[in-house]
């Protein structure tokens, strides 16, 4: 049964991406968005565990990346960009959600 893990906390300034990507088996996915976006920029101190979780699909909210100024050139390879309905696919097409403060 696959978990869908969000996460809306910046990874600069909490762990909850980190514990999220220790606790994704293969098959679930996360979602980052609010400040989780910017564990999806390549190159960041955290680019190498999000990279690392190869059986994890990860999502980005395309919002939030304009929000901030986000360019989809700076996220990490694999990364999926989606919009609100996908938002909300992702949350009916996983098993059950788990939000990571």
């Amino acid at each position: 049964m696959p978990t869908l893990h969000m996460v809306n906390k910046s990874p600069f300034e909490r762990n909850a991406l980190q514990s999220c990507l220790a606790h994704a088996l293969d098959g679930d996915g996360v979602l980052l968005f609010e400040d989780g976006v910017y564990g999806a920029i390549k190159g960041s101190s955290v680019s190498g565990d999000v990279e690392g979780k190869g059986g994890v699909k990860i999502y980005v909210l395309g919002a939030d990346l304009g929000a901030r100024g986000i360019e989809s050139g700076r996220l990490i390879e694999g990364i999926t960009v989606v919009d609100y309905p996908g938002f909300v696919d992702l949350v009916t097409s996983h098993d059950r959600s788990q939000s990571w403060l």
